[in-house]
């Protein structure tokens, strides 16, 4: 057991678009006095959490990434290694994070992706911050891989989309934030729709495994009618995290876990 020198950690699944709730989750906590001594984020997860360990508010972020449509965020591209690009995020990214290593963001961040040379999680928490929060959200099948250091590296979801592991024994509370609930489709059609139906089903089991190690895991059922890949809705999923956040915070039992 490492020694516990934060007070708390947050820790932030992967989810694509379903990421902007993370936004209202982090929102809603901030209102009750509770901002992250450390953070921990898969994919889209990665991306709010390295937003948030620069100084920018959720709602300063929401702002950032809603622009409407996924083609600000991706580009088609030729199908050798990835059938889009995230251009759109790289841009993003370099426009707007003041830190260029993770030694210069104001809080401590873990960013999780998958080695698939070596085939295993690998957390990311220094160096250069944007090839490795891209890295991090390089779903397979629709992105190209990031090379680092001649290994190729994907979304860190495949491996851990719910990366509790580098904070889980050095913190004296872990609040977490889970967008990928999974129900029923009639029919899918198209390759980017069946690849990104696959990569969420093998997601799920991230929370019946870890939710034990939270005082606090929010993971709002409704996102299920959410797509991965589909941005419009950003206003929607901010209240989402937002709301479900604010019922979780009135239960008593979770009032103590957290001092409040």
């Amino acid at each position: 057991m490492g020694e516990k020198i934060y007070d708390t950690g947050f820790v932030l699944s992967g989810g694509g678009a379903r990421g902007f709730a993370h936004l209202g989750f982090i929102e809603a906590l901030n209102e009750n006095g509770i901002y992250p001594d450390i953070i921990s984020g898969t994919s889209a997860g990665a991306l709010a959490g390295v937003l948030i360990a620069d100084g920018y508010s959720p709602r300063d972020i929401l702002k950032m990434l809603n622009l409407g449509s996924r083609l600000d965020f991706m580009r088609p591209t030729l199908p050798r290694e990835g059938l889009l690009q995230i251009s759109g995020i790289i841009k993003i990214l370099n426009a707007n994070l003041r830190a260029k290593s993770f030694e210069d963001l104001k809080i401590p961040l873990y960013v999780a992706a998958t080695d698939i040379n070596n085939g295993k999680a690998v957390y990311f928490s220094e160096g250069d911050l944007i090839e490795k929060v891209t890295a991090s959200m390089s779903i397979p099948v629709l992105f190209q891989p990031v090379v680092i250091s001649n290994i190729q590296y994907l979304d860190g979801g495949i491996t851990d989309n719910l990366p509790v592991t580098p904070v889980e024994n050095i913190c004296k509370k872990i609040v977490g934030s889970f967008v990928n609930p999974v129900g029923y489709v009639e029919k899918l059609t198209g390759l980017i729709s069946i690849a990104e139906r696959t990569f969420m089903l093998n997601m799920t089991k991230e929370v019946t495994e870890k939710a034990g190690k939270f005082d606090l895991l929010v993971a709002p059922p409704e996102l299920r009618n959410y797509g991965i890949l589909d941005p419009e809705k950003a206003e929607e999923l901010f209240a989402l995290g937002y709301n479900t956040t604010k019922a979780k915070l009135r239960d008593e039992t979770i009032r103590r876990k957290l001092d409040l």
